[in-house]
């Protein structure tokens, strides 16, 4: 018996931790229910005509560049506009001393009038040359006849003759003077048109409508003609942007391109919620070997000035539509072990994970070519607490999906 009290100790032991931990167990039984619900928002997928968009990086250009330079030399004696003021074409930006032009106009202007003194004398004594002329060939005439009836000598004969040959030249003389001075009026006149055209280039106007730069040149120096740039002037509106996109989708772009103004976007990173439009204008004459990409440029009109020269931007091209695609909020895609996924709500109120393939993400959306049918409801926030199976709580999420 005692060899067996040891035992029965032991057991009676055991016995005793069993009963213990039933008893333990036992409220906890009680305290096990279904699983808590979980709130979630969902969303139903929409069937859209989405427009085809390539998106991409560009840069911003001014559509024109003008260095403003000096045709005339002299000193600068007026600047006009302030740095980077907007300008219009034909506004007045410097004016250079133009004393030294006037008084090179008015000797030209002096010289035309001598020119005109002159062809009227020369014209003078051309007429005078002429009656001489006349007069002494009727006088030569006369003593030819009077010769033949032997009431004149021949000497007297010959001296008419004379007479009339030297009054002839003269005349012709008087001719070549008007000539050479009518030659002289149409060069002085020529003087006196660049005279006037030197002091027209004292005062420089924008050739441009744009945006100055900084000044380069300050009022008080002497600027030679065709030198350094006074100021540069960028036209901003309209504005072009440059992008690149790949050479795959060069023949759509051609395709499109020639039947219709392909729409292209803008938008600054400092103020991504605007949109510039604008059409593309330019598409290069080359692929890029090297980055397997096509040169494009858009132009924008940009009369609010949102774009920039030299900006970055991130450039929309629209290409073609799909139509009735199956979209559904991006945040509603996971990525999982197998692949993205959603959960799917189904009519118990209960979700299960779909598997799905999605195409390209827009303005919030998301394309999903297979996985989800219109119609179909999905949870787009509270996901990290699912599992499939799980009871949820549906809440509607912003009915952002119904516009493309």
């Amino acid at each position: 018996m005692s060899a067996q009290n040891p035992l029965i100790a032991v057991v009676a032991g055991i016995a005793g931790l069993l009963v213990l931990t039933g008893c333990q167990q036992a409220p906890q039984a009680k305290q096990m229910g279904p699983p808590p619900v979980v709130p979630v928002s969902v969303s139903k997928a929409r069937q859209e005509s989405v427009p085809t968009e390539l998106r991409v990086v560009g840069t911003a250009e001014a559509s024109a560049i003008v260095q403003v330079k000096s045709q005339v030399a002299g000193e600068l004696v007026k600047v006009t506009f302030a740095e980077g003021q907007n300008v219009s074409k034909g506004d007045l930006l410097f004016q250079i001393d133009p004393r030294p032009f006037e008084d090179a106009l008015r000797q030209a202007e002096a010289a035309v009038t001598r020119d005109r003194a002159q062809i009227a004398q020369s014209e003078a004594a051309l007429s005078r040359d002429d009656a001489q002329a006349r007069f002494n060939e009727s006088d030569a005439a006369r003593y030819a006849e009077l010769q033949k009836e032997g009431l004149a000598s021949k000497s007297q004969l010959d001296q008419s003759k004379a007479g009339a040959d030297v009054a002839r030249e003269a005349a012709r003389v008087s001719r070549a003077n008007i000539d050479s001075a009518r030659a002289a009026l149409e060069a002085d006149q020529a003087a006196v048109a660049a005279a006037k055209l030197n002091l027209d280039y004292c005062a420089i106007h924008a050739p441009i409508s744009g945006r100055t730069g900084n000044l380069l040149v300050q009022a008080g120096n002497l600027v030679k003609v065709n030198d350094v740039a006074l100021v540069v002037i960028h036209q901003v509106s309209p504005i072009f942007v440059n992008f690149s996109v790949p050479e795959q989708h060069l023949a759509a772009i051609r395709r499109l391109n020639a039947s219709q103004r392909l729409k292209v976007s803008a938008f600054a990173r400092d103020n991504p919620d605007h949109a510039a439009a604008g059409y593309l204008s330019v598409i290069d004459n080359t692929v890029d070997s090297a980055t397997g990409t096509i040169h494009l440029k858009a132009t924008f009109p940009n009369e609010d000035r949102a774009l920039w020269p030299g900006q970055f931007v991130t450039v929309v091209l629209v290409l073609d539509t799909i139509r009735n695609a199956t979209v559904i909020p991006a945040e509603a895609v996971q990525a999982g072990q197998q692949g993205q996924f959603v959960y799917l709500v189904k009519s118990d109120n209960t979700v299960e994970s779909r598997k799905v393939t999605v195409g390209r993400t827009f303005a919030g959306k998301t394309i999903v070519d297979s996985g989800v049918a219109p119609g179909d409801t999905v949870v787009t926030d509270g996901q990290l607490r699912l599992f499939p199976g799980a009871q949820i709580q549906a809440v509607e999420g912003p009915k952002d999906t119904g516009q493309s």
